[in-house]
């Protein structure tokens, strides 16, 4: 993996997480407050399941290019 598809990587993470602040500011105020009233175990659990789905997409990705 390179440098730039690093850099490009999280060039497109911080788009869209800037597009949810910029279209919906109030919405995401709420899911930060919900957020803070699950526990700890409940948010890791949600981490953990961010991270496989994103380790998956970024292999379906890898084989899509390879193919």
């Amino acid at each position: 993996m390179s440098v730039q598809t690093l850099v490009l990587a999280l060039g497109l993470v911080l788009i869209f997480e800037g597009l949810v602040f910029v279209l919906a500011p109030r919405r995401m105020e709420e899911l930060l407050r919900m957020l803070t009233d699950l526990p700890v175990e409940a948010r890791r659990m949600i981490g953990l399941i961010a991270l496989v789905i994103g380790a998956l997409v970024v292999r379906f990705a890898g084989l899509l290019g390879s193919g």
